[in-house]
C-alpha cells in the first residue's frame, strides 16, 4: 500500500493559508493538509455535519445505500469513511462484510467507538482500516460495492482513486459517490454560497474550536472541484458504465453511480 502522508493533528496549526484556498486542489501537499485538518476536527465532526446540513446528511447517506442496491452476501468497501456513518448504514443491510477505510486515524478512532453501540450482527460484519484511496490494500475484484461520501474531492488524485475503485470491484459491482455541488438554480446557488462561504465557516469553527482552517477549506474545495458533468466523465473514464447522477436537495448534494462492466 502506498505510504500515507504523516501530518500534525494539532488544531492550533493552520493547515491552509489564504492563497492556497483559491484552489486547494492544486496544492502538492493536499493529502498531508487534508489529513492534518480532519485530525483536528474529528471530535466535533458528527455534530457539525448534523447542524450544518440541517440534519440532511444522514438522509443523503440513506440515498447512497439505496443506490448501491446491496444484495444479501455482498462485500462493501466504504472509502474515506470518516467517523463511520455510511459504513454503519451499510452494515444494516444484507451485506456480509463492510470495510470502512480512511487515512485519518483520529476519524477511525471515533468510528470504532460508535461501532460498539451497534447491534451484534452489525458490529461483527464491520471492520475499519487505515488506508489510502489511491492505493487500496485489496486484491482485484474483492468487493461488490464501493462507496465514498464527501471524500472524493479530498483525494490528491480523484482519477487515481476512481481507477482503484474500479480495480477492487467484481464484474457487475456498483460504485456510489456522494459529493457536494453548487446548485444550478441561481437563487438557490446564491443562498447556498452565502451559507457555505460565510455562515458555516464561522459557526462550524466556533463549535469545533478549530484553528486548522478546515471550515474555510471545505467550501473552497467544493467551489473549485470538478463540475457535475466533469465528475460523470471522470467516473466513465475510470471504466464504469451506466453512469448516473441524481441531484439531492435542490442540487446541493449529488449521488453519482456506475457499474463495473
Amino acid at each position: 500500500m502506498q505510504q500515507t502522508p504523516q501530518a500534525s493533528s494539532g488544531s492550533n496549526v493552520p493547515a491552509w493559508v489564504d492563497a492556497e484556498l483559491a484552489d486547494p486542489h492544486a496544492s502538492a501537499e493536499k493529502a498531508v493538509k487534508v489529513r492534518s485538518m480532519f485530525s483536528a476536527i474529528a471530535g466535533s465532526y458528527d455534530l457539525n455535519n448534523r447542524v450544518h446540513s440541517l440534519w440532511l446528511d444522514q438522509a443523503w447517506r440513506r440515498r447512497a445505500v439505496k443506490a448501491a442496491r446491496v444484495r444479501p452476501g455482498d462485500a462493501v468497501l466504504d472509502v474515506a469513511c470518516g467517523t463511520g456513518d455510511l459504513s454503519q448504514a451499510f452494515s444494516a443491510t444484507g451485506a456480509s462484510k463492510v470495510v470502512g477505510l480512511d487515512f485519518t486515524p483520529a476519524m477511525l478512532d471515533h468510528a470504532r467507538r460508535k461501532q460498539r453501540a451497534l447491534a451484534a450482527a452489525q458490529c461483527e460484519k464491520l471492520t475499519y482500516l487505515e488506508g489510502d484511496a489511491q492505493a487500496l490494500p485489496f486484491a482485484d475484484g474483492s468487493f461488490d460495492v464501493v462507496s465514498i461520501a464527501f471524500g472524493i474531492r479530498n483525494v490528491q488524485s480523484p482519477a487515481r482513486a476512481l481507477s482503484e475503485f474500479h480495480r477492487v470491484l467484481r464484474p457487475g459491482g456498483r460504485l456510489v459517490v456522494l459529493e457536494f455541488d453548487r446548485p444550478s438554480l441561481a437563487p438557490v446557488r446564491w443562498l447556498n454560497d452565502l451559507y457555505c462561504g460565510w455562515v458555516m465557516p464561522r459557526t462550524a469553527t466556533l463549535i469545533s474550536g478549530d484553528r486548522s482552517g478546515a471550515y474555510r477549506y471545505l467550501p473552497a474545495s467544493v467551489g473549485t472541484f470538478m463540475s457535475r458533468a466533469a465528475m460523470r466523465e471522470a467516473v466513465a473514464k475510470a471504466g464504469f458504465t451506466e453512469v448516473r447522477d441524481a441531484g439531492l436537495t435542490l442540487g446541493i448534494c449529488v449521488c453519482y453511480s456506475g457499474v463495473k462492466g
